[in-house]
């Protein structure tokens, strides 16, 4: 599958910052479940974690959509 420009409002974006704005409030949102319940505590670095989470989230999305 090709990835082509997004027009939104006559400004194109890459489909690829489409994809890192998506992957960020999906981290967001893992971010959110995981100190609700105190998961963060556990992590040795959680800024290292949360890079973490955020390259997996958008690699799981570029995978899901170039298939």
């Amino acid at each position: 599958m090709k990835f082509f420009e997004i027009n939104l409002l006559g400004v194109y974006f890459a489909p690829m910052s489409m994809l890192m704005l998506s992957a960020w409030l999906a981290t967001l949102a893992l971010l959110r479940v995981a100190g609700r319940y105190g998961l963060l505590r556990h992590v040795w670095h959680p800024a290292l974690f949360v890079l973490a989470m955020y390259i997996i989230a958008l690699s799981s999305m570029v995978l899901v959509i170039a298939r």
